[in-house]
Formats: C-alpha cells, sequence, structure tokens
C-alpha cells in the first residue's frame, strides 16, 4: 500500500489531522459503549482537526428534528455542537437511517447540510463523499424502498405524521429491513463496482470516501488512466465483543490514516484490494 495514499501511525493522526471522517455509528440509548466512545471521539480527536465529516447513519434512526428534545438525542446534539462552537467546520451527509436530518438538527449543531455525491479538495486530493447506499444497485428492493423514502413529497407527509406514529412505522421497517437482509447474499448488499466506475467518472474525483456496507476496506483502482482510491468506514459495535469502530484521518500532507475508535492503527477486516 503506497505511503502517499494511507499512513497508520496512529500519534499522527491526532495531532495533525485537517479532516475527520466518520459513519455509521448508529448511536442509540441501548449502546452506551458505544455512545460514550463517539462523544471521546469528538472532544478528544474531532476538535483538533479543522473539518469533520459525518457521512450517514450516526444515528440508528432519526424520525424528524422535533426529536431532538428526547435527552438522548439533545445529548448527541450538544456533544456535536462543542466541535462547531470550537471553530471546527462540520458536515453532515444523511444516510439510510438518519437522511430525515434536516435544517433544525443542523441549526442546533452548528452543521453544515450536504447532499451527495457532495465533491471537495482537500490536501491535494479531489474527493467524492457518500454514505454509499446508493451504489448497491443490485438490491433492488432496496433502492425502490430508497427511492420512495427520498420523494420530498412523502418526507412531507411522514413528517407531517405525529412523533410517536412515525416511531412506530420506522421500528416496523426496521424490523421487516433485519428480515429481507437475512435471505440477502453480502455480495447483493455490498456497493457495485460499476456504480462505483460510474460515480468516479461522473465526479472526475481520485478519492471517494463512504460507509454503509460494514466492510471497511481500502480499494485501489485504475479508472480511464487514473489510480483511484476507495475507502470503506467503519461501523461502531463498542458494547459487543470485540468492539469495533474508527474513522479515517487526511494530513495537510495529502496521506491517509485509517484510526480505531480507541485512537490505536486501525486494522480490524482493512484490506488493500
Amino acid at each position: 500500500m503506497p505511503e502517499s495514499i494511507v499512513n497508520t501511525n496512529a500519534e499522527k493522526a491526532q495531532s495533525q489531522a485537517i479532516a475527520l471522517f466518520v459513519s455509521d455509528v448508529h448511536l442509540q440509548p441501548t449502546m452506551p459503549r458505544t455512545t460514550q466512545a463517539f462523544i471521546d471521539f469528538l472532544h478528544r480527536h474531532a476538535r483538533k482537526a479543522r473539518r469533520l465529516y459525518l457521512l450517514g447513519d450516526l444515528f440508528e434512526y432519526w424520525a424528524g428534528d422535533d426529536d431532538i428534545v428526547s435527552p438522548y438525542n439533545q445529548r448527541i446534539a450538544d456533544a456535536i455542537k462543542t466541535v462547531s462552537d470550537a471553530g471546527k467546520s462540520v458536515f453532515w451527509l444523511g444516510g439510510n437511517r438518519d437522511f430525515l436530518i434536516g435544517e433544525g438538527f443542523a441549526r442546533t449543531t452548528g452543521i453544515t447540510l450536504l447532499s451527495e455525491p457532495f465533491i471537495t479538495d482537500i490536501a491535494g486530493h479531489r474527493i467524492v463523499l457518500v454514505h454509499g447506499d446508493a451504489q448497491c444497485t443490485d438490491d433492488l428492493d432496496y433502492m425502490a424502498f430508497r427511492a420512495q423514502v427520498r420523494d420530498k413529497e412523502w418526507q412531507r407527509n411522514f413528517l407531517a405524521m405525529p412523533l410517536t406514529q412515525r416511531k412506530e412505522i420506522i421500528d416496523r421497517m426496521r424490523t421487516g429491513s433485519r428480515e429481507a437482509q437475512r435471505g440477502k447474499s453480502y455480495e447483493i448488499m455490498d456497493v457495485n463496482p460499476s456504480a462505483i466506475a460510474s460515480l468516479f467518472a461522473l465526479t472526475e474525483t481520485t478519492v471517494m470516501i463512504h460507509g454503509h456496507t460494514h466492510r471497511p476496506a481500502v480499494h485501489h483502482l485504475e479508472w480511464n488512466g487514473r489510480q483511484c482510491v476507495r475507502h470503506v468506514l467503519p461501523d461502531w459495535d463498542c458494547d459487543q465483543e470485540p468492539a469495533r469502530g474508527g474513522w479515517l484521518a487526511l494530513h495537510d500532507d495529502g496521506t491517509f490514516t485509517r484510526i480505531n475508535f480507541d485512537g490505536s492503527a486501525f486494522k480490524q477486516n482493512c484490506i488493500d484490494a
């Protein structure tokens, strides 16, 4: 793996990172250790970087910005606000679980909402950011569901319902999703190679960062004569053994570092493909 692309020095990531990327924390009250690990990440690491990119599924689910008043959600919002209050730029890109995050949450936390695909230039890299679910095009049932719930009219109608009713619907959706996944292969639920190549071509980028698949990896590929890299972020679960989670750091010299949730060098399921 070229040193210019990935650096495994955890101390460097903590002291010199200019941008951090994290996704799939799946925060929920029933996972207190994961919650505390993420809050520790915000306080100890995110406030040392210039930019923080939250790339979806930060929450296990989000029923609407009117639910921010719940004690748990307010705790997370307050923790994110400490980063923006420290003068850091915090960006949010919705996932398949928390795509209903809106302007109310943004005002409360000081984040900037992004639309995907989002393109940014940092430290000599032209980077495209997505959550990753839109590239799982082999999962036809999910793609149909995604198109439905991302429709603006559907969202307006859904958010007009009482909060308790929305939560009941989401709970049924989550149960149905778990049952549907039991009959699907990992290949179907992973990103489609053609979709990835098309996204590189459309955005004319050389680096892609996403989560969603829970299959952390670094993939090197060549597209149209260019060397490209796709970073897949890990999901978090510190309430089970072995605990897992982490983030990707980008330094001002253009190198990337993959960091474990506890600040050590990230190794779990990381492949160079």
